[in-house]
C-alpha cells in the first residue's frame, strides 16, 4: 500500500503556537525555568512514602479522584490546610482546598470561572510569564502595576484604580505574586497588603493572590498572605513545583466555597496525579518543615555563589536587588542592552535565560532585564556559566567592558 503523507496544515485551527522542536536535551548552562536542586530530591523517603501508602490506600487507585471526588486525596488537603495554617497566616480547613495540577491549572481554572474577553486584570509590571500568556489569550486587557525594591507600589495602585474609574472600568481582579515575587524576588510588607486590600474593597474587585514560592524563604518570614487578611476577597493557589519537585505536577486552590465551588466546576480532568497527591501528603506530613529548612539553606547558599559571580564577571554593570528567598535572580543591564539580542549566541554557547520582555507585561520596557535560576545547576556550573555569559554579552554589546578584573576585547 502507498502510504502517501497526509496533508494537515489546512487543518489547524488559527492562533496556535509555532511548532515545537524535538527535544535535544538541556544545554550545559540551563539558568531558565523552575528547576529545582536535584542533589536535594528526597528519593529514599519518596520511595518509602509511596511503598507505605500504596500498601495502605492502593486500592483506591481503581477509581478515577480515587472515589473521593473531584477536591483531591483528603490527606493532602488536610496537610496543606495545616500548612497554610502555619505559615502563612491563614485559617482554613480541608474543606476549602482543592488539589490541581500544579498551581498552572489553577490560573486556568480562575480565569475560566472569572474571565471574558475585553476584561480588564491589574497584574505587577514584571510578572510570571504563565499567567501573563493566559490572560492575553483569554482577550483581558493587562493592566501594569509598578514595582519598587519592596514590591507592588500603592500610590501607583490608586492612581490607576481612580483613572479606571472614571472611565467606567472595574477591573476583574488584581493578581499579584505578593510572596518571593516572580520575577523579583520580593516579600510585600504588611502595611501595603493592608493598603492593597482597603483599595480592593472600595474599588470592588477580588485579589487573586500566587504564593507558589512563598515556601522558600531565607531569615525573617513574611507576612500573612492576603488570603489570611481577607478571605472573602482573595482567591489563593500554590504549588509543591518548588518545595519538593517540579515534576510532581501538584497544586492547590483556596477560596469561599461560593467561588471554589465554581473552580471545581471546572475541573472535568478524572483527577490531578492520584500517587503523586498521596505520596506527597505522606512525605510532608512528617518532614515538611525539616525539608523546606534544609532546601531553603542550600538554595542560598547558591543564590550567594550567582551573586558574587554575577558581581565578578559584570562588575557595576549589572544591577541585582537580592531577592529574599525563591530560586531566581533578576538583573538589569544598562538600559541600551537589548537582552533578546544574547538570546541566539548564548544559545550557541550552551547557555539559555529568561530574557525580560517576556516577564514583563510592557515587554518593549523590559529589554535590559533578565532572569536566571539558581536552583539546577551545581555552584561550579553557576560560576563557569556566569562567566560564559558575560563573555557572550560582551561579544555582543561591549559589556561588561571587564570580568573579574580582566579588560574583554
Amino acid at each position: 500500500m502507498n502510504d502517501t503523507a497526509f496533508a494537515y496544515p489546512h487543518l489547524f485551527a488559527p492562533g496556535q503556537p509555532a511548532p515545537a522542536a524535538r527535544f535535544a536535551g538541556h544545554p550545559k548552562f540551563n539558568f531558565i525555568g523552575g528547576h529545582n536542586d536535584p542533589t536535594h530530591i528526597p528519593s529514599a523517603e519518596l520511595a518509602a512514602a509511596a511503598d507505605a501508602v500504596i500498601r495502605r490506600e492502593g486500592d483506591k487507585l481503581a477509581m478515577y479522584n480515587l472515589g473521593l471526588g473531584p477536591m483531591g486525596f483528603p490527606g493532602l488537603r488536610s496537610f496543606v490546610a495545616d500548612k497554610l495554617t502555619r505559615h502563612r497566616g491563614i485559617k482554613t480547613t480541608a474543606e476549602d482546598v482543592l488539589i490541581t495540577t500544579g498551581s498552572g491549572q489553577g490560573i486556568d481554572l480562575i480565569s475560566q470561572v472569572l474571565l471574558q474577553p475585553g476584561d480588564t486584570v491589574l497584574l505587577e509590571e514584571f510578572c510570571y510569564a504563565g499567567a501573563i500568556n493566559r490572560f492575553r489569550k483569554l482577550g483581558a486587557t493587562i493592566v501594569p502595576v509598578p514595582l519598587d525594591d519592596e514590591g507592588m507600589k500603592v500610590d501607583a495602585l490608586a492612581g490607576i484604580l481612580a483613572d479606571l474609574k472614571a472611565k467606567g472600568i472595574t477591573p476583574k481582579f488584581l493578581y499579584t505574586i505578593p510572596t518571593i515575587q516572580n520575577p523579583t524576588g520580593s516579600i510585600l510588607p504588611l502595611d501595603r497588603r493592608l493598603a492593597i486590600l482597603k483599595l480592593a474593597k472600595e474599588f470592588g474587585f477580588p485579589i487573586f493572590e500566587d504564593e507558589c514560592y512563598a515556601d522558600l524563604l531565607w531569615q525573617g518570614g513574611a507576612p500573612a498572605a492576603f488570603y489570611g487578611l481577607a478571605p472573602s476577597q482573595v482567591i489563593h493557589i500554590g504549588s509543591f513545583s518548588k518545595s519538593l519537585a517540579p515534576a510532581l505536577r501538584v497544586g492547590y486552590c483556596v477560596a469561599d466555597w461560593s467561588v471554589l465551588s465554581r473552580i471545581v466546576a471546572c475541573k472535568t480532568d478524572g483527577g490531578t496525579g492520584a500517587l503523586d497527591q498521596m505520596v506527597i501528603a505522606e512525605y510532608f506530613a512528617r518532614h515538611f518543615d525539616e525539608h523546606i529548612s534544609k532546601l531553603s539553606k542550600v538554595l542560598e547558599d547558591k543564590l550567594d555563589t550567582m551573586f558574587e559571580a554575577v558581581e565578578k564577571s559584570f562588575g557595576t554593570s549589572m544591577q541585582m536587588t537580592r531577592p529574599k528567598g525563591g530560586i531566581f535572580l533578576w538583573m538589569k543591564l544598562p538600559d541600551n542592552v537589548d537582552v533578546t539580542t544574547l538570546i541566539k549566541p548564548a544559545a550557541e554557547a550552551g547557555l539559555v535565560f529568561n530574557p525580560g520582555p517576556e516577564w514583563a507585561v510592557n515587554g518593549a520596557a523590559a529589554k535590559p532585564f533578565l532572569r536566571l535560576c539558581f536552583a539546577l545547576p551545581s555552584k561550579e556550573t553557576i560560576q563557569a556559566g556566569v562567566a560564559e555569559f558575560a563573555r557572550v554579552c560582551h561579544a555582543v554589546t561591549g559589556i561588561p567592558a571587564q570580568s573579574g578584573n580582566v579588560k574583554l576585547g
